[in-house]
């Protein structure tokens, strides 16, 4: 399941991804899809203590590779929790960040309000799976 949420250009995806966590998470939820136990997968880059909260407080198991700079003292007590097999399947997500990358209005956001960017985004997922559905036939 791929969520998004729109941050200002110049910041760190970071920064927010506790919002959007909690945001996407009661979303889930809501749509009555049960997400306890499941994996949530990410980069290093956000392998923050908030995010991990964030996962472990809605039943969510963050697998996040560790980002060994993050921290100004060794690391003390028990060793985070890494799959490296579910890991892997990174590769999907970051497909799908690719494919959407090929719509030049969306890799450079020309749009001033949100509202159209994400617009925008929804048809660029619409595009791709009905390419996807076209090749299936």
């Amino acid at each position: 399941i791929a969520s998004t949420g729109l941050i200002a250009g110049n910041r760190h995806d970071a920064l927010n991804l506790k919002e959007h966590l909690q945001t996407a998470f009661k979303s889930m939820k809501r749509l009555g899809l049960d997400i306890e136990g499941a994996f949530f997968n990410a980069d290093k880059a956000f392998d923050t203590k908030a995010a991990r909260k964030t996962c472990f407080n809605h039943g969510l198991i963050p697998n996040m590779a560790e980002n060994k700079r993050n921290r100004k003292s060794k690391k003390r007590g028990r060793k985070r929790l890494f799959d490296a097999e579910v890991y892997k399947r990174r590769f999907t997500s970051e497909r799908t960040f690719a494919w959407v990358d090929k719509f030049r209005a969306l890799l450079l956001r020309f749009e001033r309000r949100d509202a159209y960017f994400l617009g925008g985004h929804h048809i660029a997922f619409a595009m791709i799976n009905l390419r996807h559905l076209i090749d299936a036939q």
